[in-house]
């Protein structure tokens, strides 16, 4: 495709995913754009969808010739009233049979995400996600977070470090990031809440909530450890004493019990201490105050 074509292709594209945005404004529009937007010619890297950008996923051929990941071209024609090639427009009066493409294989799926890692929204290979975009409302690759970089209308989103529950981060009210901690409501806010709604109410930011909580549970971790040794030394002195002066049945029956009852303690507190120890590895601060409070610790 010569590179005029390829512009005018481009361009179209562009103005159908608008329309089509600013009618229904889905998450699958906004992840189109973005591959729009970050469109390349095709033929300068063979192996890679042009529509999705990324390696074939169970690739397809049109009766035309041109071969796209299944899923793409699927949500290609989701957008499109018209049932059409998106490289050269051939326009098929009903939607084709769709072949198996046997001369390109699908890449080799990348290894499982580790713990705590984002998969990209727009990844068919699921990749882990470098940065987050709270106007896209989703989470992308180095690979596919490049379009924010190179294209100026995208590059005036708002990025910020990897959120694992992104709807969660974002005020519904405001559509702002989250970014304040209301104690008297008990609620997280963003900047423009701080400012209307609870303007005077206390109001603390989420790290520094987040800072004075970490602090407050370390707290009470370390005493949980101290409690669970000297149950731990209370258990070990019992069974010293039986050892060396011996117990008739009933004190036996007795000291067993209470060796029982300490075992039971000691169990529960590492329990609390092994939640508490998880708890605190949470990095995003606004994830650690959400479960911090869901599950009462600092209470406890």
């Amino acid at each position: 495709m010569c590179a005029n074509k390829t512009s005018l292709f481009l361009s179209d594209i562009l103005l159908q995913i608008n329309h089509h945005l600013c009618k229904k404004h889905t998450k699958t529009g906004r992840r189109l754009l973005v591959f729009a937007q970050a469109y390349k010619d095709p033929m300068s890297d063979p192996p890679n969808c042009c529509i999705c950008l990324d390696e074939f996923t169970s690739p397809v051929s049109l009766p035309c010739g041109h071969v796209f990941c299944l899923g793409c071209i699927g949500e290609y024609w989701k957008i499109n009233e018209a049932c059409q090639c998106p490289l050269c427009k051939t326009l098929f009066p009903t939607r084709p049979q769709l072949k198996t493409d046997q001369t390109l294989h699908t890449v080799e799926a990348p290894p499982p995400l580790k713990a705590g890692e984002v998969p990209c929204d727009s990844c068919s290979a699921k990749r882990p996600a470098v940065k987050s975009c709270l106007v896209c409302m989703a989470s992308y690759c180095t690979t596919h977070l490049e379009a924010h970089y190179q294209n100026e209308e995208l590059g005036r989103h708002l990025l910020v470090s990897v959120v694992k529950n992104l709807e969660d981060s974002v005020c519904k009210l405001h559509g702002k990031k989250l970014e304040k901690f209301c104690r008297s409501d008990r609620a997280y806010i963003c900047a423009m809440c701080a400012q209307t709604e609870h303007w005077s109410h206390n109001i603390i930011s989420i790290s520094r909530e987040a800072l004075k909580k970490k602090v407050s549970l370390k707290r009470r971790r370390k005493k949980l450890q101290q409690e669970v040794q000297d149950r731990v030394s209370e258990a070990e002195e019992i069974k010293l004493t039986v050892d060396l002066r011996g117990q008739s049945p009933k004190e036996e029956w007795q000291t067993n019990k209470e060796l029982e009852q300490l075992e039971e303690e000691i169990a529960e507190l590492q329990k609390r201490n092994a939640e508490l120890e998880q708890l605190l590895k949470i990095e995003d601060d606004l994830q650690f105050l959400q479960v911090c409070f869901r599950v009462n610790f600092v209470q406890h």
